[in-house]
């Protein structure tokens, strides 16, 4: 397998800025201080613009003559986070006051009981609590139909990602139906992603789940008037465990918890690569973007990566690769990004 290559995060390089300020702010810089820092600031072209932006915060900072300094220090620590995320929190902000959600048909039957459709734009992410306590998480570009009576809880992936925190009721069993598959649960947590042929992921973080899959239709039998018969198959999955329906065999793969960890960082609005190719890492970038994304040569589709990127920050991800990898980056007219072997 090729080498893995690791991609620098922008909380990553502006922590380091960080360092540096301080030390050559304080008396103990010195000039062999200044050589290394010299050198920092040539290895990657986001280094110098995040000095820039942590620059301009400490000076504020030095205006505060009253202020102690280990109060400075913390005080910095802080609006230097604030500055080097305030331009992505902004368009966050302007982005999701004007997400369009689908909220529909919301018929209150009784009051244990709701119809409603929910809906994430692409890039987004929301929580859902449900009428009988259970917390649904949507991912990027996802709809979901929720089917809550006093005798069963249906919910209906139409499209994308969502995890399942299932309030415990044995009394109403919680199904989730995706593509080719139906989940069972109970009281458990758990995570279903529908890909566009249909096919289904589930894994498991916590207690145990049954997945019902639909196989393929039986001839009827021959000089009766029986209608075909669909064969179904039956897996149960516990915590640490995930399925995919793309195989027929309905292999259960057991999933360390770095995995699980990885599988569901896109709760907390991060994705991880850990060995991906480069084709499949911006195959799963582009779930989070409108942009389109190319890599243009084959040798560089291949090669191998990793890093935690922020969900709402794809140029983060783009000037990674490009600082990384022997690789550059090229936005067309027409709003394509390309990714070229470097020459």
């Amino acid at each position: 397998m090729s080498e893995i290559v690791r991609l620098r995060t922008r909380a990553e390089i502006d922590e380091e800025a960080a360092a540096w300020i301080w030390r050559l702010d304080s008396a103990a810089g010195s000039a062999i201080d200044q050589l290394a820092f010299d050198a920092w600031l040539r290895q990657d072209s986001r280094h110098r613009r995040a000095m820039e932006e942590l620059s301009k915060v400490w000076e504020a900072l030095d205006g505060l003559a009253e202020a102690k300094r280990g109060e400075k220090i913390a005080t910095f620590t802080d609006a230097a986070k604030r500055a080097a995320t305030r331009g992505r929190h902004f368009w966050w902000f302007a982005v999701a006051a004007t997400i369009a959600v689908v909220v529909a048909g919301a018929a209150w039957l009784q009051t244990d009981n709701e119809i409603q459709t929910v809906a994430t734009a692409v890039g987004q992410q929301r929580n859902v609590t449900l009428v009988d306590g259970s917390i649904v998480t949507l991912n990027t570009n996802t709809i979901l139909e929720t089917y809550l009576t006093r005798s069963v809880r249906q919910i209906y992936l139409r499209k994308g990602e969502a995890h399942f925190q299932v309030a415990h009721d044995r009394s109403r069993p919680f199904l989730v139906h995706a593509g080719d598959a139906v989940v069972r649960a109970v009281g458990t947590e758990f995570e279903v992603r529908l890909h566009a042929d249909q096919h289904v992921d589930v894994v498991v973080n916590e207690g145990r789940v049954e997945v019902q899959t639909a196989g393929p239709l039986l001839p009827p039998n021959p000089g009766t008037r029986s209608q075909p018969a669909r064969v179904t198959t039956v897996r149960a999955l516990s915590a640490g465990e995930q399925l995919s329906t793309a195989s027929a065999a309905y292999v259960i793969v057991p999933v360390s918890s770095e995995q699980l960890s990885s599988e569901l960082a896109w709760r907390q609005g991060a994705i991880i690569f850990d060995g991906e190719s480069l084709s499949e890492a911006v195959s799963e970038i582009e779930r989070y973007t409108d942009a389109r994304i190319v890599v243009s040569d084959t040798s560089v589709a291949a090669l191998r990566v990793g890093g935690r990127f922020r969900t709402d920050d794809v140029q983060g991800f783009l000037d990674g690769l490009q600082a990384a990898l022997p690789v550059t980056i090229r936005r067309t007219a027409d709003g394509l990004v390309y990714v070229d072997p470097r020459r």
